[in-house]
């Protein structure tokens, strides 16, 4: 009987650009948190008394600063050798593109793969056979499942690979492969890395991704951590999840239907961050808000989204009393009926309600658009030339969206020009 830890794409000292450009933005927290996820994994593998850990990748975050990055790295590795305790590592597509990454020799407890061939590390010792490959450049495309060698007969046999697998969206197509690939080895257990989403590919195999160990954006939302497996006398495995992140990044969907006001949507988010909190275990929550719904609250939303913004951030603090970052906020409402254009009237607010909505509807009218807009879009920041927030002049759907929102800006505005006067 034994136990080992599975763990991949910790990223040690992963760059997190642009953070200073966010209000309130946790920013040491979050550029030193794949550190501490680091030590909360070797004293949790102490703890456990486990056997052995092993990384499935991407274990550094591409070319170093200095050789800090590493020589933390290899003090950790000693605190696991001090507990008895082995390593068995192979490098992926961000390893491989440090030029760093051979040059500091590790603890003698850490074995790295090879990464021109399969190799096969047999620990006796404990019955294992770990057989694994690792990157030997950034963008590994060929299947490198298939030329692993066949099961060590009598031991437990991991298999140890950064891939895709079948492939999945947001992650590069590196090392693709099957299931069929994987279960012809006759291997008792699979340990993926380079899909930072943990998973277990099939119901009748141990076919695992662990997941990285500490998100790092909203694209990487929800418990990030390792799979602690336990091996009994009769070759089964038991596999469960260890969270080990310091922060955790959370979207909060913020169900906004029929509220009357946007009091009211704040109450609602309150609620949603109160149970975010309590399931956070202490952990400091960065928090996306996208609130939306059909509601009697959206003409206020659209009209002040400024003031709503910040309306929402002063709830996430007296929520979690510095404990929650809300790193976005998206108010994405809409009116229960055409009550905006109603109340425009006939006159000329009513014509540029039918002027906005013609607009919204002719392909031309938007090409049109398209190009008026073209060159304050030359004007914006880097961060809306491109990524998700990006101003997409091109595509018609997005422009359309656009216009809707704008207009119950516009009614606003001009409603209370009209009031003051």
């Amino acid at each position: 009987m034994f136990k080992f830890i599975h763990a991949a794409d910790i990223h040690l000292d992963s760059q997190l650009k642009g953070l200073e450009r966010y209000d309130g933005a946790p920013v040491e927290e979050l550029r030193g948190a794949t550190r501490q996820a680091l030590e909360n994994l070797v004293r949790l593998a102490i703890e456990e008394q486990v056997d052995f850990v092993l990384v499935a990748g991407d274990l550094y975050d591409g070319t170093w600063q200095d050789h800090k990055t590493g020589l933390f790295f290899s003090a950790q590795m000693t605190l696991l050798r001090e507990a008895g305790i082995k390593v068995c590592l192979i490098s992926g597509n961000h390893d491989a593109a440090n030029r760093m990454t051979k040059s500091l020799q590790l603890p003698e407890n850490v074995v790295r793969l090879s990464a021109k061939k399969p190799e096969t590390e047999p620990w006796d010792d404990l019955g294992v056979s770990i057989h694994g490959q690792g990157f030997a450049n950034a963008a590994v495309m060929e299947n490198l499942a298939v030329a692993y060698p066949k099961a060590t007969p009598g031991h437990f046999n991991i298999g140890l690979l950064h891939t895709c697998a079948t492939g999945h969206e947001g992650h590069e197509r590196y090392a693709p492969c099957t299931l069929d690939d994987l279960r012809a080895k006759g291997y008792d257990y699979w340990a993926l890395g380079h899909i930072h989403q943990r998973g277990k590919l099939c119901n009748d195999a141990d076919v695992h991704f662990s997941g990285n160990i500490q998100g790092r954006h909203i694209r990487e939302a929800g418990a990030k951590g390792c799979l602690i497996v336990s091996v009994d006398d009769r070759g089964r495995a038991t596999v469960r999840f260890e969270p080990l992140d310091v922060v955790r990044w959370e979207v909060a969907k913020i169900d906004a239907a029929a509220a009357p006001d946007g009091y009211d949507v704040v109450e609602r988010c309150q609620r949603q961050l109160r149970a975010l909190l309590s399931e956070s275990d202490g952990r400091m929550l960065a928090v996306r808000v996208d609130v939306r719904g059909a509601c009697r609250a959206h003409e206020a939303l659209a009209a002040e989204p400024l003031r709503w913004t910040n309306e929402l951030r002063r709830a996430a603090h007296d929520v979690g009393m510095g404990r929650i970052w809300l790193e976005k906020i998206k108010l994405r409402t809409s009116s229960e009926s055409d009550s905006d254009e109603s109340r425009l009237g006939d006159g000329p607010l009513g014509e540029l309600a039918e002027y906005l909505a013609e607009l919204r509807s002719r392909p031309e009218g938007l090409s049109w658009l398209a190009g008026e807009l073209a060159e304050l879009k030359r004007k914006l920041p880097a961060e809306l030339q491109e990524g998700e927030d990006a101003v997409r002049l091109d595509d018609p759907a997005w422009l359309a969206s656009l216009l809707e929102h704008v207009q119950p800006i516009l009614a606003g505005r001009l409603f209370a020009s009209r009031d003051v006067s």
